[in-house]
């Protein structure tokens, strides 16, 4: 079944929502990067998040990149999202120990840390991008997320994500769902969008339920309503590209150039956001030598 996310607005028109289904694309991510289960856990919830802000971001060949270092022992998150919602990422560590909080249970909070910050820089094709950071507050990315709306975009945000793992260490399911108050949203909304999420409790059982994204809001915004806004299906997209690598490799100057062509080696590069590498001879880095 392939990954796909959902944009929706309540029926009063007072509540943005989005949910995805992402267990293909946090199952591709968790494999290039050889993720043990920990790592796995706190890497797919970075991916879903940042797809899900990704698509929200919606501006024609722009990116959202968000960053998580929290000062555990996975080091620093990063993931990149295209105006889509697909997505690609690494991690700085991703044989991370296994940390439960109870048999089970994953802790992803003593994974990711909570010393440090979460970064969004949104590129929206300007002169400039824009870069907003928070403090964590728990480590467990959804809390993170959400309290970064709070503070840096002054948007009243509900998120959960959740992926689980296996006990042969694959990716059972994986998704979540974000959503925003709108301007002016009358308590009522307020108070039937608390109880519904209560109502729904933990992502990955609804999943695991085989509960799709519209079952999921559907479950979240209860008696307000769903009108369902649009489909996208995502997946995880690495942009690299052979040309993109060669002008890396001419960007580090003659000096370095010269130093790997006199090794007389096949030099090869790999992309830290897949498993592509790309493989240049000596005859290779004797033409870009040439374009300098």
């Amino acid at each position: 079944m392939k990954d796909y996310l959902v944009r929706a607005m309540s029926l009063d028109g007072f509540v943005k929502a989005v949910a995805i289904r992402s267990t293909e694309t946090v199952r591709r991510g968790a494999q290039i990067q050889g993720t043990s289960p920990n790592a796995t856990a706190a890497f797919g919830r970075a991916l879903t998040a940042a797809s899900i802000m990704g698509n929200m971001q919606k501006v024609e060949n722009g990116s959202m990149t968000l960053q998580i270092r929290g000062g555990g022992p996975i080091g620093t998150i990063t993931v990149v999202s295209d105006p889509e919602g697909n997505v690609r990422g690494c991690v700085t560590e991703p044989k991370v120990p296994l940390v439960e909080k109870h048999p089970g249970k994953l802790d992803v909070g003593a994974t990711v840390g909570v010393s440090g910050t979460i970064t969004v820089i949104r590129d929206l094709q300007m002169k400039e991008p824009y870069i907003g950071s928070t403090a964590l507050v728990s480590g467990e990315i959804a809390d993170d997320v959400t309290a970064y709306f709070a503070q840096s975009e002054q948007t009243p945000t509900a998120c959960a994500l959740g992926v689980l793992v296996d006990t042969d260490c694959s990716v059972k399911v994986a998704g979540g769902y974000l959503l925003q108050l709108l301007p002016d949203a009358p308590e009522q909304t307020i108070s039937v969008l608390e109880e519904g999420i209560r109502r729904a409790g933990a992502v990955t059982p609804m999943l695991a339920d085989g509960l799709t994204p519209e079952d999921i809001l559907a479950q979240v915004m209860g008696s307000l309503g769903v009108q369902l806004l649009e489909t996208t299906e995502i997946g995880y997209k690495c942009y690299c590209s052979r040309q993109r690598v060669e002008s890396a490799l001419i960007s580090l100057g003659r000096k370095e150039l010269e130093e790997i062509a006199a090794e007389g080696k096949t030099f090869p590069v790999e992309c830290q956001f897949c498993d592509t590498v790309y493989r240049f001879t000596p005859e290779d880095i004797s033409e870009l030598l040439k374009k300098l």
